[in-house]
């Protein structure tokens, strides 16, 4: 089971058709596309439209990873605040940074109409409040930097009355969206290969070699070789440093939860507490809607009671939306939060001209992978392209230097790990299921015990950087506290940058070895 299924989104309730064959032979191409999802499949079909030939690959299968864990807010007002973006970027770069989230949502919007995708496209308002003793400041400001970067937002004395959201005043901004993840993605998939491009499941990309030829190595043995190459996974898996300096991982938490319908207005919301929340409506079933609330962002790694942030969250939902029934659905997702506001789209830096990645979300996954795909598509074709400078992944945002050296020393002091003592060598009591860092002289072990009892021992060293991992109870994953990668419960990496599975230890213990009876 792949550790992300666990906990299962609401999106994956209905069978969709993401069928995608294994590359099993060599193959050719103009564009080799790592990563099936948003970002992946948006970028094959713009440029198959344009009749330049596709090969996107996929570890699992298309529309498995982050899209599938998302909460599909379609929005152009930037999580991280305008009023911040002005401060790291500038007013000119703020406005442009607005454009091209509107910009994708419209984007969205014309391959619904032109490819007839029924994935419940909806445009409506988005409200921002905050509880924050200075909230009505912040509002003020960040009404007032929004104005300037092109968005027509309102401050209202009072909230939509259904609601009961931290204080009345909140603002609202109008022509934001939503949709159904999956079922768009679905369409994306079937416009791509009506359109001859080929996409393939089950392919993990093993080793990229970057020259004016790029040949990507796949874990089944098969090359492909391609004039361009776009790493459009949630993480790159072709930049081992550079990249990941700038930014950090985050696990965001989701519920689901029943509500009468029509019992909550629709739209999308967000407060502005640290840690945040959103929330925004389902599909309905029957005479209930279903109200999708997420938020209780922690990085990757670094919280011991993960179930707490859904416990937490839960609260939180019920107490602002009190007509909250049964949690039909629990999940969490991964989430990559740049220095400076502003996703990483562009020519891979350190890397040749015919290299490019999209990451950096920023927790804004649906509208950057779209805005993405539309940019690297431009700089493929040699367009030009107004937002390339603002989304450099090269550039060296000065102005956000504090946060730079923040996170840096918090990644730095991950590595202390290795000289803390882990738990002694004696699983006898470690619970079937369940998995914990040991120390067997001076080596750092993840061991697991499966549900028939099995242990299953690997080094607890990442293999991206070197960091140990540490277990994450909720999704029976382990979790690399540097950079995000993170491993299924015997091993195999989920998530990039690693590429490959924690190192096996080959002398497994018996059960009699931690003091159990033969």
């Amino acid at each position: 089971m792949n550790g992300s299924e666990h906990t299962r989104s609401f999106w994956t309730h209905e069978r969709l058709d993401f069928s995608a064959p294994m590359l099993r032979d060599d193959t050719s191409t103009d564009v080799c596309i790592v990563g099936g999802g948003i970002a992946g499949l948006t970028t094959a079909y713009l440029l198959s439209r344009e009749n330049i030939n596709v090969v996107v690959i996929d570890a699992t299968a298309p529309g498995s990873g982050e899209t599938s864990r998302t909460t599909a807010h379609l929005s152009s007002v930037i999580d991280d605040r305008f009023y911040n973006l002005e401060r790291w970027h500038g007013a000119a770069s703020a406005r442009l940074a607005a454009e091209s989230h509107a910009a994708a949502i419209s984007l969205i919007e014309r391959i619904v109409g032109e490819e007839a995708i029924d994935c419940e496209f909806r445009r409506l308002d988005g409200f921002l409040f905050t509880p924050q003793a200075d909230g009505l400041r912040l509002l003020e400001e960040e009404l007032e930097a929004a104005r300037r970067a092109g968005l027509s937002g309102t401050r209202l004395e009072d909230c939509p009355r259904e609601l009961r959201l931290d204080g009345n005043k909140c603002l609202r901004f109008p022509n934001q969206a939503q949709f159904h993840p999956l079922r768009y993605l679905q369409g994306l998939l079937a416009a791509i290969q009506r359109q001859e491009g080929r996409v393939f499941g089950a392919t993990r990309a093993t080793e990229i070699r970057e020259s004016t030829e790029v040949v990507v190595s796949t874990e089944n043995g098969s090359r492909i070789r391609a004039k361009y190459l776009v790493v459009a996974t949630n993480s790159p898996i072709n930049n081992r440093v550079s990249l990941h300096a700038k930014m950090a991982p985050y696990r965001t938490y989701v519920v689901a939860a029943e509500v009468p319908a029509d019992s909550v207005p629709p739209g999308l919301y967000w407060d502005n507490l640290n840690p945040y929340h959103y929330a925004r409506l389902g599909e309905r079933r029957g005479t209930l809607d279903t109200l999708i609330v997420g938020g209780e962002d922690h990085k990757t790694g670094q919280e011991a009671d993960t179930d707490l942030r859904f416990r937490v969250l839960e609260a939180w939902a019920r107490q602002r939306f009190p007509q909250c029934g049964k949690i039909t659905d629990r999940w969490s997702g991964q989430v990559m939060e740049t220095i400076d506001g502003l996703g990483f789209i562009g020519r891979a830096p350190g890397g040749p001209e015919n290299s490019f990645v999209i990451t950096g979300d920023s927790g804004m996954g649906m509208t950057h992978g779209t805005l993405g795909a539309a940019l690297v598509t431009d700089l493929i074709q040699g367009r030009p392209n107004r937002w390339e400078a603002l989304y450099d992944p090269a550039r060296k945002p000065l102005s956000a230097g504090i946060n730079f050296a923040e996170e840096n020393f918090n990644v730095a002091r991950q590595y202390l790990d290795w000289g803390r003592p882990s738990a002694p060598d004696d699983l006898a009591d470690l619970p079937a299921n369940c998995g914990r860092v040991i120390q067997r002289g001076l080596q750092k072990l993840a061991v697991y015990r499966a549900s028939d009892g099995s242990l299953h021992e690997m080094s607890a060293v990442c293999r991206h950087l070197g960091c140990i991992v540490r277990w994450n109870d909720t999704e029976h994953t382990w979790d690399c506290p540097c950079h995000g990668s993170r491993y299924e419960a015997e091993g195999e990496v989920i998530n990039g940058p690693a590429i490959s599975a924690l190192s096996p230890h080959v002398s497994a213990p018996t059960e009699s070895s931690y003091g159990k009876e033969p």
